[in-house]
């Protein structure tokens, strides 16, 4: 059982492993169980599915979706690429396997300069997330391409209640989501994923963190630093999509295998060519 760092923390203390994207795409390639019970939304049991076809992979609530995901489609990924000259394409895992199976390689928020990085050529096409695009380009003398897509929830968040936080909390250190729009990277002190928050949060001195990502982030936190306080940017950071799994759809799911997830094999194997070219470069 996997959890994402955004549910519910009834649901994560159940779960066998919690992490970021990155964390949870591996952790996918490297259980030997047969069943996964995967309680996040469903671009990342469509991942799991790609990676471990031979495995039952069940999504509690079928229903828990992606905004961000939606905004791309393969028709409209190749009308795009129609229009641009030849480049690779980056695609964030948060993204149907549909259009990860067009993709030179797939990233996520904590690797994606990494794997921008490794490719030879110095223009490329990021999609959905134009701010997680537009953050990296911020930090490559690379040239790319973004798609219009973003997160509701992070694309929220403005300057000015970052501002009008710190104001409350001046000691406290910004740790904003590179899904966060470029003028509120600016005023972070780190952009980092969910699980990068975690790990830099128990190496720095700080007391004291402002955390701008969805409000499910500051359960996780505290459990992993009890001694230190975490205040959301905004209480209004909350993806409706994450918690939408309660504890009975888990036991439903498990009792009937019900909400199976399952990418057919013409979609799977492109697709896992450029997740597994991801994960090589994170393991």
């Amino acid at each position: 059982m996997l959890a994402h760092n955004y549910q519910p923390m009834e649901i994560q203390e159940l779960a066998d492993f919690c992490g970021d994207s990155l964390e949870l795409s591996i952790k996918a390639s490297q259980t030997d169980a047969d069943v996964i019970v995967f309680c996040g939304v469903h671009f990342m049991a469509e991942t799991a599915s790609v990676l471990s076809p031979e495995k039952v992979v069940l999504l509690p609530r079928k229903d828990a979706g992606c905004p961000m995901a939606d905004m791309v489609t393969p028709e409209t990924l190749k009308k795009m690429l129609a229009d641009l000259p030849p480049m690779p394409v980056v695609t964030y895992v948060n993204s149907p396997a549909s259009v990860k199976a067009l993709s030179t390689i797939c990233c996520t928020s904590a690797n994606a300069l990494k794997v921008v990085e490794s490719l030879k050529e110095d223009e490329l096409l990021m999609v959905p997330d134009r701010n997680l695009a537009r953050n990296t380009a911020a930090r490559t003398g690379k040239r790319i391409h973004f798609w219009n897509g973003y997160c509701p929830v992070h694309d929220h968040i403005s300057p000015e209640a970052v501002k009008k936080t710190k104001g409350k909390y001046p000691d406290a250190i910004f740790m904003a989501h590179p899904e966060c729009r470029p003028e509120v990277v600016e005023l972070a002190d780190a952009a980092l994923s969910t699980s990068g928050m975690i790990r830099f949060a128990k190496e720095s001195k700080s007391k004291s963190f402002i955390v701008g990502t969805e409000v499910g982030m500051i359960g996780p936190l505290r459990r992993a630093n009890p001694d230190k306080n975490f205040y959301p940017v905004s209480e209004t950071m909350i993806c409706a999509d994450m918690k939408k799994i309660v504890v009975e759809d888990i036991v439903r799911s498990l009792e009937c295998m019900e909400g199976e997830v399952k990418v057919p094999e013409n979609i799977r194997r492109p697709a896992l060519k450029a997740v597994q070219r991801m994960i090589e470069l994170s393991i």
